[in-house]
């Protein structure tokens, strides 16, 4: 199970977030944070941080660096199964832009793994060499040992359609 030490640095809709953490045996910097939010009435998803090995504005480097990253997200409001299920589907096809292919069997293993979220609790996504490791609460769900899958993950939030263009931009330490 992942371990993190941490200090903190920041704090957005409650949440704080500290400005370093040490997770897969590496320290990482807090590199950018913000809010995720749904349809023009701007409901509050969650809050991410990233945290990146070294600090970096280029998201294509970041998704293809074998650095270790670590994606926190604290959730705002409960989100069911069903709706991340969907959001992951719209990440991994608005992301994975030829070269990049998903074995469908991967992906369709991913997602069943994916649980619904409820207000408060904590989801993580440690990528160690281009392998995922998936928390819920401190508790390891799973991983996804295939560097296709786990990029497409991390390019879900950084890649060129991202869910957020705005969050995309805060984590890439431009608060906007």
């Amino acid at each position: 199970m992942p371990v993190w030490t941490a200090a903190r640095a920041a704090e957005l809709e409650g949440v704080h977030l500290p400005d370093t953490l040490q997770a897969g045996g590496d320290l990482l910097h807090l590199n950018g944070f913000g809010l995720r939010t749904w349809s023009f009435l701007a409901v509050r998803i969650y809050v991410v941080g990233l945290y990146l090995d070294h600090p970096s504005s280029n998201p294509g480097e970041i998704i293809q660096s074998a650095d270790t990253k670590l994606l926190k997200v604290h959730f705002l409001r409960d989100v069911s199964a069903e709706s991340a299920r969907k959001a992951w589907r719209e990440g991994f096809a608005n992301n994975c832009l030829p070269p990049c292919h998903l074995d469908q069997a991967d992906v369709e293993q991913f997602l069943a793994e994916v649980p619904a979220m409820n207000t408060g609790d904590d989801f993580s996504l440690l990528f160690v060499r281009h392998t995922a490791t998936v928390t819920v609460n401190g508790r390891v769900i799973g991983s996804v040992p295939k560097p296709a899958l786990a990029d497409a993950m991390l390019a879900s939030f950084l890649g060129p359609k991202p869910a957020s263009a705005k969050l995309k931009q805060a984590l890439l330490g431009d608060p906007g």
